[in-house]
């Protein structure tokens, strides 16, 4: 129970300090377009080629934007409670990691407000999420109660499903459990698609997740050893070989 409201006391902290971020929409659409910009000077690929692909159908479309509404939190959730239960010191582990990204994320959305790319005219792109449903954000940014809109960089849609993969991967030994590294690839894809976010939301999301995982030390994976240590190749009161001088 301790555990349960800690994590849910986290989640609220971010969510209330997104709120509290809110607002700066001059800044947030000017911010808006130099990552855009940005991103056509080094030749990334056009979020608009992702979406093309989402709107070939409906139903498509729509199962991207549940994936985006319904999948992020109740994943992660779902993985911490795994790992309490079944990998204690992975869960202690992967908690302070996902606790370090989620407080850099917020303190980036502080000082880079940033406008999705739903919003920017100059992409072209089309706000699935409005148009098809179902959405999680309010009709407009200033009635927007709920979320903060301006909070695009970095991804914690990304950032969080990354970590997962990385947590369960690192966690378990079975030979599939690289399939795990699909969520945030499906979630990459789900996220610009839906023109919920830029390549560059994504890149923030994963260069601050590499320092959080540098500045938390990783659980020891060893499976040599028993809680008290290896055992001495030769103990102390054992008789000496013969031949052997004192």
């Amino acid at each position: 129970m301790r555990e349960l409201l800690l994590v849910t006391a986290l989640f609220l902290v971010y969510k209330f300090g997104r709120l509290f971020a809110n607002g700066h929409e001059l800044r947030a659409f000017h911010n808006a377009d130099r990552v855009w910009n940005a991103e056509r000077a080094v030749h990334l690929p056009g979020e608009g080629s992702v979406q093309a692909l989402l709107m070939h159908g409906e139903p498509l479309v729509r199962a991207a934007n549940t994936y985006y509404a319904a999948v992020h939190f109740p994943a992660t959730i779902a993985f911490l409670a795994w790992l309490y239960w079944r990998r204690p010191e992975h869960y202690l582990w992967s908690r302070r990691v996902l606790a370090l990204l989620t407080a850099a994320a917020l303190a980036l959305h502080l000082l880079m407000p940033l406008a999705p790319p739903r919003m920017l005219a100059a992409t072209g792109l089309v706000d699935t999420a409005r148009v098809y449903g179902p959405s999680v954000y309010g009709a407009s940014p200033e009635t927007d109660s709920m979320a903060n809109q301006f909070a695009a960089m970095p991804s914690l849609h990304f950032g969080w499903a990354v970590m997962v993969a990385i947590g369960l991967i690192v966690a378990t030994r079975g030979r599939w459990r690289w399939l795990w590294l699909l969520h945030p690839l499906l979630t990459l894809l789900v996220i610009v698609g839906t023109a919920n976010h830029y390549w560059f939301d994504a890149l923030a999301a994963a260069a601050l997740l590499a320092l959080a995982l540098a500045a938390v030390r990783a659980p020891d994976t060893g499976t040599g050893t028993g809680p008290a240590g290896p055992e001495p190749l030769l103990p102390a009161t054992a008789p000496r070989p013969a031949g052997v001088l004192r």
